[in-house]
């Protein structure tokens, strides 16, 4: 009593394990009672808590109760008394029909340890029916010439008692014609009218019989039934059936309409005395709602639904008369096949729905009952489940089944089980019923937060706005409810010398990181920092991740012009080109950069004004400015061409540079026109001045070289009127222009330098300031000189990150 207190009280999970853990076990034990058949609702079967040893009070605090699968409850259980009383009146005919021993099993579960307790309640016969005839009134014809001696066939009386209640025999009210003659055949009676002397129907054409069946009961009950014999002329010979006993076999599944046996009979005599009709002699109220009898063709056909579970045997007496009056009977016995046409029954008794995922193996998870209302091997079930669910199905007690662990489980892997439990029949074809128990694993904080990345990337555009969205984290934690809430945070370092909270902040609950500041591309290119996640397990489990943050570039810089160096006083860039120049002679180069990088960085050069079209060209990613033609004399000394440099970015930025081309054919000429054309200076660009004096330094040594030359070349040549007639004061010209003595042609080429410069924007590979020019521009390789007399530098494209830079210098 103190134990099953104990366990009522106990709620923790501790108490609750131990009793999932103490799995199903039956006892063979076997309760029988008996009780006679109409008793009253509520009538006293037995003491049920004596025989489980049991206290009337312990009976609900235990969970007992009883379990009548796909069967009527007639029982029921008094926890108070502990007694066992039925539920409503009991009918031994209406539950077991002939059978001479009826018992109704059911079955008592105690709840804690499942255990099951077979019922079985034998229900005894009492003459609660007398004996019926299946008609009020019988009618037999017989033929005035019959012999005595001849025995007519009469109804037969049913009562659906047993032993001495059931029908004893038959008597026949008193007359001076008739006897009767009772047999008895399979432990059944049949009776039959004796006719004793001969009739004469013109002394009496009709008797009145009364037949009485009695039983055995106390007090005897009766039946009657009125036979009314009418003699009829003479009709010497009966009808007479093929067989006795017709036996059909039959399956319960055959249609509607179709013809079970055809009987058959013969008469000898002629005339209206060999016309036979076939019918009924004896039928119970069922078998008339499935079979037919065609009066003249003796065919049976079925108008019902057979079904093996109701009745497995339908026994028919038949009779055919002729139209004399004479008839014969015949046994029909229809043997109704059983197929397989009920799927087995799966019922739930006990069931726990929730277990935690360190429940050890063998934990009862439910309890089953399965029934079949087939018979032999159709009735024959096998239960089972998914093999690859860590589940076993144990039979416990008879149709009993508990469904068990196998092994210890993880939420993790799978939260929820949905058990298909299946029982299938041995029938030909088999049929099936499945059952889906549902199953919850209860989970425990093993499992730390997940990032689903090992290390997460992510790209933003500078110049972003403050506070905006930058990427978002996700971490899972595949345990459930608090354990699995994840909380974030930034790992608090120094960035830049500054905190990375400075630039950035997440969003503690869903992982979304912000930018607090808008970030430069030209300033740094990417932020590294790591972010955590944490769950609200007790204690809680915590995991990192990296995180690199690309800082993308935005088109937000236009080209910046390296050469030709814009004026700042309203001058421009001075090139020359001789006027025998071929088509294609390059003029000069304009060099530009962009401090953005990509294609924000990708530079094309257009020619967007010339004072003579179609005169130069400009080369698109090059910038070299070439002749496109011949000069004619018709053509400008001076010619100003707006050069435009835009980059690939979306929209595109662009700077335009004005280039004057100064075109001539002799020294004087030039020198008369340079005289008028000043060279402007940009005193704002320390890059022009420190490419100036480079290109002067290198022009100096250059032009000293030549000097040499000229000298050696003039002492060695003896007629040198050319050189004497075109001798003239250079003070005025500017340094990077020469003149070649040989003949009486004077051309004026530019002097070239190609400077290497590379266009990647970011700080690291290409930085931009304004004391670096210099020592690019003097850096470089010398120039090859091709032509003591004529000086040009070939201009190379250059690959990877760097651009060349062609500068003209005046």
């Amino acid at each position: 009593m103190g134990k099953a207190k104990h366990l009522q009280d106990c709620r923790g999970e501790v108490v609750f394990f131990f009793l999932l853990a103490n799995t199903c076990q039956t006892i063979a034990k076997q309760i029988h009672y008996s009780i006679p058949e109409e008793t009253e609702k509520g009538f006293l079967v037995g003491n049920i808590a004596r025989q489980l040893g049991l206290e009337a009070k312990e009976l609900s605090d235990r969970g007992i109760r009883v379990v009548s699968p796909g069967r009527t409850p007639y029982f029921a259980l008094n926890y108070r008394s502990g007694h066992l009383h039925t539920t409503e009146r009991i009918d031994r005919e209406e539950i077991c029909g002939q059978m001479e021993t009826c018992i109704l099993n059911f079955e008592i579960i105690v709840g804690e340890s499942m255990k099951i307790y077979g019922v079985a309640v034998e229900i005894t016969d009492i003459n609660d029916h007398a004996p019926t005839f299946q008609s009020e009134k019988l009618l037999i014809n017989i033929s005035e010439i019959t012999a005595p001696g001849s025995q007519f066939p009469l109804l037969e009386a049913q009562d659906p008692d047993l032993g001495n209640n059931s029908l004893q025999g038959y008597k026949l009210s008193n007359n001076s014609y008739f006897s009767l003659n009772v047999q008895i055949v399979d432990g059944r009676k049949y009776t039959e009218l004796v006719l004793e002397s001969p009739l004469d129907r013109e002394e009496e054409a009709i008797h009145n019989l009364v037949l009485i069946a009695y039983d055995g009961g106390d007090p005897v009950g009766t039946g009657i039934v009125e036979v009314d014999v009418t003699v009829l002329d003479a009709n010497d010979n009966a009808p007479v059936f093929s067989q006795p006993i017709y036996k059909v076999n039959v399956r319960e599944d055959i249609l509607i309409g179709s013809t079970i046996v055809g009987l058959k009979a013969t008469d000898l005599d002629e005339g209206t005395n060999k016309e036979m009709k076939y019918s009924f002699r004896k039928i119970t109220p069922k078998a008339s709602q499935n079979f037919h009898l065609d009066a003249n063709t003796g065919e049976i056909t079925l108008v019902g639904s057979l079904d093996y579970e109701e009745s497995a045997l339908y026994e028919i007496e038949v009779q055919v008369h002729d139209g004399g009056g004479l008839l014969d009977r015949s046994t029909l016995m229809i043997f109704v096949t059983d197929v397989n046409d009920n799927a087995p029954k799966l019922e739930i008794t006990s069931l726990i729905r929730t277990i935690p995922e360190n429940s050890p193996p063998a934990t009862a998870i439910a309890l089953l009952n399965v029934q079949d209302q087939d018979s032999a091997e159709n009735a024959e079930v096998s239960c089972s489940i998914p093999s690859n669910l860590p589940f076993q199905l144990k039979k416990s007690y008879d149709s009993y089944y508990s469904l068990l662990t196998t092994r210890a489980l993880d939420r993790e892997q799978v939260p929820a089980y949905n058990i298909t439990v299946t029982v299938t029949d041995h029938g030909t074809p088999p049929l099936s019923t499945s059952l889906i128990i549902p199953l919850e694993i209860l989970d425990t904080n093993d499992n730390p937060p997940h990032f689903l990345e090992s290390v997460y990337t992510s790209y933003l555009m500078e110049n972003n706005p403050r506070g905006a969205s930058i990427l978002s984290l996700k971490a899972d934690d595949p345990d459930w409810a608090e354990n699995s809430r994840i909380t974030y945070s930034i790992i608090e370092r120094n960035t830049y010398d500054s905190p990375i909270s400075s630039f950035l902040s997440i969003n503690s609950e869903t992982g979304v990181v912000y930018g607090l500041t808008s970030f430069d591309y030209e300033e740094f290119q990417h932020i590294q920092f790591q972010v955590k996640a944490e769950d609200g397990g007790s204690p809680p489990l915590s995991s990192n991740v990296s995180v690199t943050l690309f800082i993308l570039d935005q088109n937000d810089n236009a080209p910046e012009i390296l050469y030709p160096s814009p004026p700042t006083d309203g001058s421009t860039g001075i090139e020359l080109a001789p006027r025998s120049s071929e088509p294609g002679y390059l003029v000069t180069k304009v060099v530009a950069v962009d401090a953005d990088a990509g294609q924000n960085a990708w530079l094309s050069y257009q020619l967007t004004k010339a004072t003579e079209p179609g005169l130069f060209t400009v080369g698109l990613h090059t910038g070299e400015i070439r002749t496109a033609r011949f000069f004619l004399e018709k053509d400008g000394l001076k010619q100003s061409l707006v050069v435009s440099v835009k980059d690939n970015g979306q929209p595109p930025l662009s700077t335009s540079v004005t280039v004057t081309v100064v075109l001539a054919d002799n020294i004087p000429e030039i020198l008369s026109d340079l005289s008028s054309i000043s060279v402007s200076v940009d005193p704002q660009s320390d890059l022009t001045f420190y490419l100036v004096i480079a290109v002067a330094f290198v022009s100096c040594l250059f032009f000293t070289f030549l000097l040499v030359l000229l000298a050696v070349k003039l002492h060695r040549w003896r007629n040198s009127q050319l050189y004497e007639s075109g001798s003239v004061n250079l003070s005025g010209v500017p340094v990077s222009q020469f003149v070649g003595i040989d003949g009486v042609r004077a051309f004026l080429h530019s002097y070239s330098h190609e400077v290497s410069l590379t266009t990647d924007s970011r700080k690291s590979q290409f930085n931009i300031s304004r004391g670096n020019y210099f020592n690019d521009v003097t850096n470089q390789q010398p120039c090859e000189i091709r032509d003591p007399f004529l000086i040009v530098e070939d201009v190379n494209n250059s690959k990877g990150d760097t651009v060349n830079i062609q500068v003209s210098y005046p």
